[in-house]
């Protein structure tokens, strides 16, 4: 299995530019790289020993770039190439690793893991298993944070209505909760506000597309219609004051492996 994000529904696929560059509009008009960021800084500056940070899925490295200053030591593992490409700009200290999570070796032993909005491209079957292979990875007392958006809010309910995808971290501590003990210690789910502002019809209609480019566990993956996609946004995303606002807040659940002895 491979944290690719390779299924093409709605055009976009992260082995190609062009979903790079979509990732880059949300992201300009979403205020969801602040609020992670002071999110991420809070968590940072509490941890007991900041030497080795281990980002999985990182994409461009706008994040990994942000909290690299604080470790001694970053890693990162990201299989898709035009991703890689940028992660090298963006953090050419970084050891950057180009193997499918359950396959890759990073040899280290990480204070702070981090898995951002990788999931939705693994079958949920599939999440307690790489979280905990991840945790094999996280030193004893450090963290494991994961990221999704929140299965309630108005991002994922588009993407609900559009494909019958539902994505809840919530489930997946339930999962961890009930494993045997062993990396998993302390679990809490956070969530943080993020929304998306445009003056321009299109680029909001782009930026749905883009989300409902996730992948469906239904059908044959052929993305909506665009006209559809359009109504949908005229009619639920359109402010009284003629813009554009999508709520898509995010969900971090905080996994900490317990001490060591």
């Amino acid at each position: 299995m491979s944290l690719r994000k390779t299924v093409p529904t709605g055009g976009f696929r992260t082995e190609e530019d062009d979903y790079r560059r979509a990732l880059g509009r949300f992201l300009a008009g979403s205020d969801e790289k602040a609020v992670t960021h002071a999110y991420l800084d809070r968590v940072v500056a509490a941890l007991p020993q900041r030497r080795v940070l281990l980002d999985i899925g990182p994409a461009d490295g706008t994040t990994t770039r942000h909290l690299a200053p604080a470790f001694e030591r970053t890693v990162c593992i990201e299989p898709s190439e035009p991703m890689r490409r940028a992660l090298r700009r963006n953090c050419p200290d970084a050891v950057v690793l180009s193997d499918p999570v359950l396959e890759a070796e990073p040899g280290v032993t990480a204070d702070l893991a981090l898995l951002s909005h990788v999931l939705y491209y693994v079958p949920s079957e599939q999440w307690a298993p790489t979280v905990l292979r991840i945790m094999e990875w996280v030193a004893p007392g450090g963290l494991l944070l994961v990221l999704l958006q929140n299965p309630g809010n108005a991002c994922m309910d588009m993407v609900r209505h559009f494909t019958g995808c539902r994505f809840d971290l919530g489930e997946l501590a339930r999962a961890l909760a009930g494993a045997a003990s062993g990396p998993v210690g302390e679990i809490a789910l956070d969530t943080l506000p993020a929304r998306y502002t445009s003056s321009c019809l299109s680029e909001t209609v782009a930026v749905a597309e883009f989300h409902l480019s996730l992948p469906p566990p239904l059908g044959d993956g052929t993305p909506p219609p665009r006209d559809s996609v359009e109504e949908y946004v005229r009619r639920h995303f359109l402010t009284p004051e003629g813009g554009y606002t999508i709520r898509h807040d995010q969900d971090v659940l905080r996994i900490r492996r317990p001490e060591a002895g």
